[in-house]
């Protein structure tokens, strides 16, 4: 029961992440491209292009994550994309660039607290990724 109510709190949360994310990022695409040229990380052909595609990306990612279309596939997509994002968040702050995160507005600088903030929401989506691997084990240890 506890774990039904975790997964349903996981999925409609990274739901609600991405397709928040994603619909800012679509109504502004071009403060998403100038976030993203602000990393300082990619060649400047490829912003225009990902700063288009990205947002549908993560709206897609949230519909499947909500109707729970291949969940594990959706989770460890999620998992992945929030880990190399704050990855790409660490490694522009380690650089002492002043750059804008762009995840859920364009006036939020990157931070240690953005940096936190990302990673904790890796979190929803590692257990969902793991939810079977965890309902065994909760089931071995339970009487039969």
């Amino acid at each position: 029961m506890i774990l039904t109510l975790i997964h349903w709190a996981c999925r409609l949360f990274l739901t609600a992440v991405f397709l928040y994310s994603g619909i800012v990022k679509l109504q502004q695409p071009l403060q998403f491209a100038v976030a993203l040229a602000g990393y300082q990380l990619l060649p400047e052909q490829f912003i225009l292009p990902i700063s288009n595609l990205f947002p549908w990306v993560e709206v897609l990612l949230g519909v499947t994550i909500l109707t729970g279309w291949k969940i594990r596939y959706s989770a460890t997509f999620a998992t992945g994309l929030l880990l190399f994002f704050s990855l790409l968040l660490t490694i522009t702050y380690l650089r002492g660039i002043d750059a804008n995160c762009g995840c859920f507005s364009f006036d939020d600088p990157i931070s240690p607290m953005t940096i936190i903030r990302d990673g904790l929401i890796v979190i929803p989506a590692i257990f969902l990724m793991a939810e079977n691997r965890i309902r065994k084990l909760c089931t071995k240890g339970s009487p039969s």
